[in-house]
């Protein structure tokens, strides 16, 4: 990355780090109901994987998909908007944190469902016009649009997500399957759960494979453009396998149960390899002073007070409205309930 790409993801990772912590506070004072993900420590994937994407690409994320969302360019205005589940969120209020969805941005939704995203993703990359799907040779291979699916290493013994790497390569989809490798499926360690790892059950399926440092915003950068272009190509999907850290718990409620799965010491020791300290130091390297990261830091954080100022104005829906983008006729029960006619 030169300078200005350095800077940019930059703030991209700090937005997306302090929108998080953002939304820590606001569930802890009821202002977002439930239960969140947060995406603390995993920045640099979802910022490099996203900056290598072309304004076509689509994407699917996951229940910890507000990284992925904010690294798409979504404005986290309309993002508080929807976790707080007001009417000018995303999605009108109705996906919150876990089903967020921007199709303008190519963002077709997070999911609650793990490794329920993929197949959605392996659709529209059929759609885009797959070399391998039309079972007929061709001399152009490229593609418009690739698809990225983002979903964590406790997907890799879901079904749905196994048998959407063998189409994706048995079709030559042009996917990128982006695995956010945090060692851990809730509290499950993944040596526990699987004899292999996630790179080598992708290349059983036929899959190119790539093991990346998912700390690192450059490392991921330089792996998804190569992946991105090797599915643009039409040389079919790519798996890459982001080794990286969540430096919270599995969700804002986790501290309640005082589960004890992570010794502290191996916390500390990811939290020394923060992707954001990594990048301003880089930076420095690249002649910026402190002052000149004071200045953007201080840039998105008017940015997320401006945008949580936006959410909180923002309506509650109206209970009339409950039943609107319904789109399986009402019972006789529903109707009456909701005063429909």
């Amino acid at each position: 990355m030169d300078t200005t790409e350095l800077i940019r993801a930059y703030q991209t990772m700090r937005t997306i780090r302090l929108f998080e912590e953002t939304v820590v506070t606001l569930v802890n004072a009821n202002e977002i109901p439930g239960v969140t993900h947060e995406y603390i420590g995993q920045e640099a994937v979802a910022t490099g994987m996203c900056a290598a994407l072309g304004p076509d690409d689509v994407l699917t994320s996951t229940h910890r998909g507000h990284g992925h969302i904010i690294g798409r360019g979504a404005d986290p205005g309309r993002m508080f908007a929807e976790l707080m589940a007001r009417v000018d969120g995303l999605n009108h209020g109705r996906g919150g944190s876990m089903h967020a969805a921007d199709v303008s941005l190519g963002i077709y939704g997070a999911n609650g469902i793990v490794g329920a995203g993929a197949p959605f993703a392996a659709g529209a990359a059929w759609a885009s016009g797959a070399p391998g799907a039309a079972g007929e040779p061709t001399t152009d291979r490229r593609v418009r649009r690739v698809s990225v699916a983002f979903f964590g290493d406790g997907a890799i013994n879901q079904g749905v997500l196994l048998e959407t790497f063998n189409l994706a390569a048995a079709w030559e989809l042009p996917m990128v399957f982006c695995c956010e490798n945090n060692g851990y499926a809730v509290t499950t360690p993944a040596a526990a759960s699987a004899k292999v790892t996630p790179s080598e059950r992708a290349t059983g399926f036929g899959l190119a494979v790539r093991e990346v440092d998912g700390m690192d915003v450059e490392a991921v950068y330089e792996a998804a453009q190569w992946a991105v272009d090797h599915a643009r190509s039409g040389r079919g999907p790519v798996f890459l396998d982001c080794r990286c850290y969540r430096f919270v718990g599995h969700n804002t409620g986790e501290h309640m149960l005082g589960l004890q799965y992570r010794t502290h010491d191996e916390i500390e020791l990811w939290r020394g390899r923060d992707p954001i300290t990594a990048v301003a130091d880089r930076l420095r390297g690249h002649g910026l002073a402190d002052a000149d990261l004071a200045r953007l830091d201080d840039e998105v954080q008017q940015h997320i007070d401006a945008a949580v100022t936006f959410a909180r104005a923002s309506a509650s829906p109206e209970p009339a409205t409950a039943m609107d983008y319904m789109y399986a006729t009402p019972t006789l029960t529903t109707a009456t309930r909701w005063g429909h006619r």
